[in-house]
C-alpha cells in the first residue's frame, strides 16, 4: 500500500541569546583590516569619527584642524577639508551625506554647519561660552543637541541659527537620542548621573534619573576618582543604554528603563583586554549597539 509524503520536519527552535552571541563572535573573529590610511603628520591623531546615514561615507576630525572624508564603500580617501582658523572636533553628518556639523576648538565655541561638496559654511550656531563636549543628532529630523562646559545643553534645528531650547545643568558632558527620538539622555560624570527627558517636554524636569555612584570604582593609584565618560548611546531597540569610559570603571551597559546594570566590561589599571561580565545575579544584554 503506497504511503503519502512524509510530513516536513519541525522548524528549528529560535536562536537563544547564547547562539546569537556565538554567531556574532564568529563573525567578528573573521574581520581583517583591508585599508590603512596615514594622516599627514606623525603626531596628528583622530579626535572623532562618524558615518553618514547610509554607511557609505566616513568623516574624521583630526588634531591638525582638518576633516578627512573617506568612502567606506570602496575604501578610498575622498578629500581633506581644512578648518585651520577655528579648529574642529565632534564632526557629525547631518541626514544629508554632503553636510556635517562640528564644534570649534579655536577662537570661540561656535558650532559650524559645513557643506563638504564645496567646503563652504551653510550656517553658524552661536551661544555656547565653553568647550562643546558632545553633539547628538536626532535620528528622525534636523534637530540636534550640544553639551558644553558652560553648563548648558542646547537644542538646535539645522534650519535656524538660534537655539530652540536650553537646559541649565551641572557639567553636562554627553547626550544621546533614543531610536524613536522621543527621549533624550544627558550624562554627567562629575555628578555620576544620567538624566532622561521627554523631547516633547524638554523644559520639564527629567522623568528619570540614574544614580551612577553605585558603580564608581575605587580611586586609581595616583589618579582621580571621577571617571572620564566618552560615549553615551542607546541600543537599536531602545532597551539598553551604553556608557563607555577611559577610566578603570570600564564600560557599562544599563537597562534604559530602570538604570540597572545589565553588563560590565571592566578596565584594569594596566590597559589590557577585559571580559564582559554580567552584574551580580543578572544576565548580560546582547542587544546590538551601534550597528
Amino acid at each position: 500500500m503506497a504511503q503519502g509524503p512524509s510530513p516536513p520536519p519541525p522548524p528549528p527552535p529560535p536562536p537563544t541569546e547564547n547562539d546569537k552571541t556565538q554567531k556574532t563572535s564568529e563573525i567578528i573573529g573573521t574581520l581583517r583590516p583591508t585599508k590603512l590610511f596615514k594622516l599627514s603628520k606623525p603626531d596628528t591623531y583622530v579626535t572623532s569619527l562618524d558615518f553618514d546615514d547610509e554607511g557609505l561615507l566616513l568623516i574624521a576630525a583630526c588634531s591638525d584642524s582638518s576633516l578627512q572624508l573617506y568612502s567606506a564603500h570602496d575604501g578610498t580617501h575622498r578629500k581633506t577639508l581644512l578648518s585651520q582658523k577655528y579648529g574642529c572636533h565632534l564632526a557629525r553628518f547631518s541626514h544629508h551625506s554632503e553636510s556635517v556639523i562640528y564644534a570649534s576648538t579655536k577662537v570661540d565655541d561656535t558650532l559650524r554647519y559645513l557643506s563638504t561638496h564645496d567646503n563652504t559654511y551653510i550656517r553658524y550656531f552661536k551661544g555656547h561660552s565653553g568647550t562643546v563636549t558632545d553633539i547628538a543628532l536626532s535620528p528622525r529630523d534636523d534637530t540636534f543637541l550640544s553639551c558644553s562646559a558652560d553648563n548648558t545643553v542646547r537644542l538646535w534645528n539645522l534650519k535656524s541659527q538660534y537655539a530652540q531650547a536650553r537646559l541649565n545643568l551641572a557639567t553636562p558632558y554627553l547626550a544621546a537620542y533614543d531610536p524613536s527620538a522621543t527621549v533624550i539622555a544627558v550624562a554627567s560624570a562629575s555628578t555620576s548621573s544620567i538624566l532622561l527627558y521627554d523631547v516633547r517636554n524638554y523644559d520639564k524636569p527629567p522623568f528619570a534619573t540614574f544614580d551612577m555612584r553605585q558603580y564608581d570604582p575605587p580611586p586609581a593609584p595616583g589618579g582621580s576618582n571621577i571617571p572620564e565618560w566618552t560615549k553615551l548611546e542607546f541600543s537599536n531597540d531602545g532597551k539598553s543604554l551604553l556608557v563607555t569610559t577611559n577610566h578603570v570603571q570600564g564600560h557599562l551597559l544599563l537597562d534604559a528603563f530602570s538604570g540597572e546594570l545589565k553588563a560590565h566590561l571592566p578596565r584594569p589599571y594596566q590597559p589590557t583586554w577585559g571580559i564582559l561580565r554580567s552584574a551580580p545575579s543578572m544576565t548580560p544584554s546582547k542587544s546590538p549597539l551601534g550597528q
